[in-house]
């Protein structure tokens, strides 16, 4: 799989390229040391997937996803902290198939760069039930995150062209369980919990499993 790394500091991307070309299934096609960069060598290079950080200079990481994803030139891998709230529920809802932690081993990341591209997005489900809380749950004196910054809130009729069984595989979406854990949770296969998911993203509209896990927790689903 062919990875552009967009990172602004330059000892941190010199070792985000130095874990990834050592796994012999990746190869790393350019670096970016801005959003705009970025942007400008994913329509050049075309690879299959983008590491982003998010704070950049020129354009941040937030706007280079949405372009990146707006004009279908990769899938996004997110580089974040947890203490850059409105910079990770921005990527998320610009169309990142996954986020990364920044302090995560080089066998983690090499293994969230390979499950992005497979399609799967969701990274470490532990990680991804804190951020889905953070962001998605409402919270006394204000709406859930995700509806503030979208300036209404969802509307429930989204979810209509869902089955049942679609509504419960969003549910277990919105609890942040990998597709493992959904198939245990509902009794069914695995490939059966993937094709829902795939199903569940297309009827929505949704680009990753991290979106609708953020929409079905502010819809209660």
């Amino acid at each position: 799989m062919r990875v552009l790394v967009a990172e602004d500091q330059k000892a941190v991307r010199a070792g985000l390229v130095l874990i990834l070309r050592s796994a012999p299934d990746i190869e790393v096609v350019g670096e970016a040391g801005d959003g705009e960069t970025a942007v400008r060598m994913a329509r050049a290079l075309r690879p299959d997937l983008v590491l982003m950080d998010v704070q950049m200079p020129v354009m941040d990481g937030v706007e280079a996803t949405r372009r990146v994803v707006a004009e279908d030139l990769a899938d996004v891998l997110v580089l974040t902290t947890f203490d850059l709230d409105a910079y990770v529920f921005g990527a998320l809802r610009a169309g990142a198939a996954g986020f990364l932690l920044k302090n995560t081993e080089a066998r983690d990341l090499i293994e969230a760069v390979r499950t992005v591209a497979r399609g799967e997005g969701l990274i470490a489900p532990a990680v991804t039930r804190r951020l889905i809380s953070e962001f998605a749950a409402p919270r006394p004196g204000r709406p859930a995150r995700g509806a503030a910054q979208a300036g209404t809130a969802p509307d429930p009729g989204v979810l209509a062209p869902l089955t049942r069984r679609e509504r419960e595989v969003l549910s277990c979406l919105g609890e942040g369980l990998s597709n493992a854990e959904v198939a245990v949770r509902l009794d069914m296969a695995e490939a059966t919990v993937k094709t829902h998911v795939s199903r569940v993203l297309g009827k929505l509209g949704l680009r990753s499993r991290v979106q609708a896990a953020v929409l079905a927790r502010e819809l209660g689903v």
